[in-house]
């Protein structure tokens, strides 16, 4: 009888330690979420600040007429119907999905060509590196200075002066409706692709060796490494790299309004800089409604467009 009280005493004394061991564990977990929340506080707030609360100011406005000159008033969904009403709507979406698909097609390409190209380089490889990288470190106003200054529609311009080396030109580059718009889509790609090359060429360094050696020694050309090596191994990187382009395209604002400002006709204006007319169209402030709901339906649309592509290649980016 004794012996199966102690028994019972022992049991009941291990089943105490446990539980103040739990009650201790939870306490420390406990002042370690509170130490890392304080930390995290002061960068959420200025997070919320700047980027959450900016978007419900937009959602507000987007429901409201205003311009800031005056009381606002309730309108409803009438800035997203005058939006949609709106002529310059169509041209701007039509502009900006121009803009992505010859940047799909020219620049999506050129930053995979270099890292591979530049993958192969034993000797000097970081010097490469820097200089695909250097575009990325001009500011974007100085970059569409200079290639403004390249543009130059007149024979004496400097991409029309190397045309005429070969009897060709001179280009009205940013003057013609039909060329505008693919010249900027070279300077965009001349800025962004240093980042991306960065991207692949990290991407194709960590690809075995091995693979390549065994693919050599069963004959394999350089376009069957490329094909069922390279871009296989690479698959994930070039699925991210890809909707953040496309992402990025949507959003084209700051080349077509130091370039052009929209023009000529319309051509290269985008739904970002249609944005900014409404909000900014004259001296007495614009309509930051429309502005507002216009901005709402890029991002929803960006939303799902996002979704969408992540529902697609789901499965694509994991299988083997």
């Amino acid at each position: 009888m004794s012996s199966m009280t102690d028994v019972a005493a022992a049991t009941d004394t291990n089943a105490r330690r446990r539980l103040n061991r739990l009650r201790l564990n939870r306490l420390r977990l406990n002042r370690e979420s509170l130490g890392a929340l304080a930390f995290l506080l002061p960068f959420l707030v200025i997070f919320g600040l700047f980027a959450w609360f900016p978007m419900l100011r937009a959602v507000v406005m987007s429901v409201q007429q205003t311009n800031f000159a005056g009381d606002p008033s309730f309108v409803g969904l009438q800035n997203f119907a005058r939006v949609l009403a709106d002529p310059q709507f169509g041209i701007a979406v039509r502009n900006t999905a121009w803009f992505s698909l010859l940047a799909l097609v020219f620049g999506f390409p050129v930053p995979i060509v270099l890292a591979v190209l530049m993958s192969e380089v034993r000797r000097y490889r970081g010097l490469f590196s820097a200089l695909a990288y250097l575009p990325v470190v001009v500011p974007p106003v100085v970059s569409v200075l200079l290639w403004r200054f390249f543009y130059e529609a007149s024979p004496r311009g400097v991409f029309n002066t190397m045309l005429g080396w070969v009897g060709l030109g001179p280009i009205p580059w940013l003057q013609d409706a039909a060329t505008a718009m693919p010249s900027i889509v070279i300077e965009a790609t001349w800025a962004a692709a240093g980042g991306t090359v960065i991207i692949y060429l990290a991407a194709l360094l960590s690809v075995r060796p091995e693979l390549y050696d065994a693919a050599e020694v069963d004959g394999a050309s350089i376009w069957q490494k490329i094909r069922y090596i390279t871009l296989p191994s690479m698959r994930n990187v070039l699925f991210v790299t890809l909707i953040l382009q496309l992402i990025a395209t949507a959003q084209l604002f700051t080349e077509p309004l130091l370039f052009t400002g929209g023009g000529p006709a319309n051509s290269t204006l985008t739904v970002l800089l249609l944005i900014y007319r409404y909000a900014f169209q004259n001296s007495l402030g614009g309509d930051y409604g429309m502005a507002a709901a216009l901005s709402l339906m890029l991002a929803a649309f960006l939303a799902v467009f996002t979704a969408g592509y992540y529902w697609l290649t789901r499965r694509w980016s994991t299988d083997s």
